[in-house]
């Protein structure tokens, strides 16, 4: 009896897995997660001209995404947005990045040059510039080489900068490594590089653009990215 209930469950997970994998199988669905990376609430609307389909196709694949909880809707007066259900999702969708774009033979780097610098990958910093901070956390043991720990040391450097890094409010790493889909390094993820994200925000050290990921560092943050964290960035 045992064995035919881990017999069916296994299979259930399995056709779980099936189900989720075809979700990402459309590529105009891929398009709108991807456009959902940048951490924003977009409407069916601007998701319907980022997939470059019919409003009611458009409709079709959001009502398919919310199903499979890859999206969820917010209702704000008369209009509805949608936003990547939550950080896990997001994650998922990066290192589907990194494996899509693996290949043993070189391939021609296409990614416009200031979204390979640097933009946001849902809610934390990607592209050159946060593997660059990624490897000078580790070099500075501020994070374990993997990424998953921030270290004693660590927790009192990003303290006595003011960052304040909190654990416990969800199931959420504290830290880890994201692969990076177009440097196929590690940056910093997990509730840290949130955290880093929001804290260069609201310090003025970076601008983000509307409907894009990209992200511009100012004056200020190219200037403290060096004296803080001995990164130095040119644009």
């Amino acid at each position: 009896m045992t064995s035919i209930m881990l017999n069916e469950e296994e299979g259930d997970l399995e056709s779980r897995m099936a189900l989720t994998a075809a979700v990402m199988a459309d590529k105009s669905r891929s398009r709108m997660l991807c456009a959902l990376m940048d951490g924003c609430a977009w409407t069916a609307t601007e998701l319907s001209a980022v997939a470059d389909v019919s409003a009611s196709t458009a409709s079709a694949h959001l009502a398919r995404l919310c199903e499979q909880r890859f999206v969820v809707a917010l209702a704000q007066g008369r209009h509805r947005y949608f936003r990547l259900a939550g950080a896990d999702i997001a994650e998922l969708l990066e290192r589907l990045m990194g494996v899509a774009w693996a290949t043993p033979k070189p391939r021609k780097i296409t990614t416009p040059p200031g979204l390979r610098h640097a933009r946001t990958c849902y809610d934390h910093l990607a592209g050159e510039v946060a593997v660059r901070l990624f490897d000078t956390l580790v070099t500075r043991r501020w994070i374990s080489a993997d990424g998953e720990t921030v270290t004693s040391l660590g927790q009192e450097q990003f303290a006595q900068l003011g960052i304040v890094i909190r654990a416990g409010v969800s199931r959420r790493k504290l830290s880890c490594g994201c692969l990076d889909w177009s440097e196929r390094r590690y940056h910093p993820g997990g509730v840290l590089g949130a955290t880093l994200l929001r804290w260069f925000a609201e310090r003025r050290w970076i601008k983000t653009e509307a409907g894009s990921r990209h992200v511009t560092f100012t004056p200020l943050g190219i200037r403290k990215l060096q004296t803080e964290f001995g990164i130095k960035v040119t644009r």
